[in-house]
């Protein structure tokens, strides 16, 4: 089985850091694309940024140049750097994973972490 541990939430005062990690579980466990999302109540799970298996990163226009997503494959970990915090990005961050073991698709959820943002 896959599991995401997410790790890193909390409350942050405007034009703050915070770093998100999210460590994955699972023998055997190819990944193709990991990533963070995060929701507001009563909206969608937006992506925020995404690695994928060979590297190349992708991210949400509202956080370009705030924002960088990393791996460290050694330690099966994706972290979430995010600069100059703004109250606008308060939300639950969620870790999500989409890959193989053999050849079985999962597309594994974390349990989320609260990020707030106060002004």
């Amino acid at each position: 089985q896959v599991q995401l541990v997410e790790s890193g939430g909390g409350l942050v005062q405007a034009g703050g850091s915070l770093r998100l990690s999210c460590a994955v579980s699972g023998r055997a466990f190819r990944i193709i694309l990991i990533g963070w999302y995060r929701q507001v109540p009563e909206k969608q799970r937006d992506l925020v940024a995404g690695v994928h298996s060979d590297g190349s990163t992708s991210y949400a226009d509202s956080v370009k140049g705030r924002f960088t997503i990393s791996r460290d494959n050694a330690k099966n970990t994706v972290y979430l750097e995010m600069n100059r915090l703004n109250p606008e990005d308060t939300a639950v961050y969620y870790c999500n994973a989409k890959g193989y073991i053999g050849t079985l698709f999962y597309d594994q959820w974390g349990q989320g972490t609260q990020v707030t943002v106060s002004s």
